[in-house]
């Protein structure tokens, strides 16, 4: 099964592309984790159009895929309901994209749209920090699901 994080922004800086690609490297085979990038619509701060965020992101969903939106309004999941959640997306077999919008967050046809909303919590965390956080719980609920040790609650 592929996962995929679609993300407004494409210059990180390199200590969020190392955190990416750390967990990315640790995800079962079974569990591929791609990471697409679409370029922020403007200037930070000049009131960047969601809308043509949302429409580069829309395009670079894979076909079928499940729609999981990070929302800061969204309910928070537990890493064990993040694991609960992969078990049945593996079971179902679609592929899942995790969408994570610029700094005025996700375009709200994009939202709607979505099958799932997920809230990392509450705290206003910057979007670059978010897919790195995003791929250290996806491995960690993908460890449960495995009986590792690594998730020690």
């Amino acid at each position: 099964m592929r996962l995929t994080v679609a993300a407004v922004g494409t210059r990180m800086p390199g200590w969020v592309a190392e955190g990416w690609e750390e967990y990315a490297r640790r995800m079962p085979a079974h569990l591929a984790l791609d990471l697409v990038e679409v370029a922020v619509a403007g200037k930070a701060g000049a009131g960047r159009e969601q809308g043509v965020e949302g429409e580069r992101l829309r395009q670079k969903l894979p076909e079928r895929a499940r729609i999981v939106a990070l929302e800061i309004t969204a309910r928070p999941w537990s890493t064990e309901k993040l694991a609960e959640r992969l078990e049945q997306w593996q079971l179902e077999g679609d592929p899942v994209c995790f969408l994570i919008g610029g700094a005025d967050g996700l375009d709200t046809d994009l939202l709607a749209a979505a099958h799932e909303r997920w809230s990392l919590g509450p705290a206003t965390l910057p979007h670059m920090l978010v897919r790195v956080l995003v791929a250290e719980q996806l491995y960690r609920a993908s460890m449960i699901l495995a009986g590792h040790p690594y998730h020690r609650a």
